[in-house]
């Protein structure tokens, strides 16, 4: 069924317009009376049922519901910036499987380095990918893609929970998440893995070294494979 994000409302019906309300005119071409699923971006879906169909969309709201497809466990992925548009994949993919916010990050071996109005530019796509990936796998909020900060910066900002995923060795992350956690952060290297300097800043910050096995995996892989183990831990996959 359709998925759209609103801002949160009261009242027994909503009002799409802009990219959405084309949406749903010329591409999928709903009429009144069809079926979409709007979402507040605060955790309640609602049923509702077209009204009327043009500029803007008018939807008569049927039934309140909580969404069930957020994990309970919050994982913050810090990720350094990759080259090319892998960042776009890793996005997009981090979204679906779950991640709740996704922090771009400078760091010693990044091939790819741009500068702070370089990414700042590049924000409102990250974050559009960000949109339409939580609608396209039911998500009931719109996960942040934050702008860029260096290593160190994170590694000063660090709360909680943190985990580093190191080619160099660690734990298993069977043996790092119990299953109790209510939020957790994830960083991961760019190609060329992390420095050992920056190993010990994040240690030193709390994060602890974890491994994904003796392959050694790429920059595009490595997240995805580490959320999904993490998710499974948590008992959401």
């Amino acid at each position: 069924m359709p998925r759209f994000f609103i801002e949160p409302f009261d009242g027994e019906t909503a009002c799409l317009a802009g990219e959405d309300a084309a949406h749903i005119s010329r591409s999928l071409r709903l009429r009144p009376g069809e079926a979409v699923t709007l979402c507040d971006g605060a955790g309640t879906d609602y049923d509702g049922e077209l009204l009327a169909v043009g500029e803007t969309v008018t939807v008569k709201i049927l039934a309140r519901r909580p969404n069930e497809s957020e994990p309970r466990l919050r994982v913050t992925l810090y990720q350094a910036v990759p080259k090319g548009d892998k960042l776009e994949t890793i996005i997009q993919k981090a979204v679906e499987l779950g991640a709740a916010a996704i922090v771009p990050m400078l760091t010693e071996r990044c091939v790819a380095r741009p500068d702070g109005k370089a990414m700042a530019k590049k924000l409102p796509r990250y974050q559009k990918i960000a949109l339409e990936a939580a609608k396209q796998c039911g998500r009931g909020i719109v996960p942040k893609v934050l702008p860029m900060v260096t290593l160190k910066e994170a590694a000063a900002s660090l709360a909680g929970k943190s985990l580093l995923l190191y080619e160099g060795g660690g734990q298993r992350l069977c043996e790092l998440v119990n299953g109790e956690e209510e939020a957790l952060n994830l960083f991961v290297g760019s190609e060329g893995g992390f420095s050992p300097e920056e190993v010990g800043i994040l240690r030193q910050a709390g994060a602890r070294p974890a491994t994904l096995g003796k392959r050694i995996l790429r920059c595009e892989t490595a997240p995805l494979c580490g959320l999904s183990v993490i998710f499974a831990l948590a008992g959401d996959i």
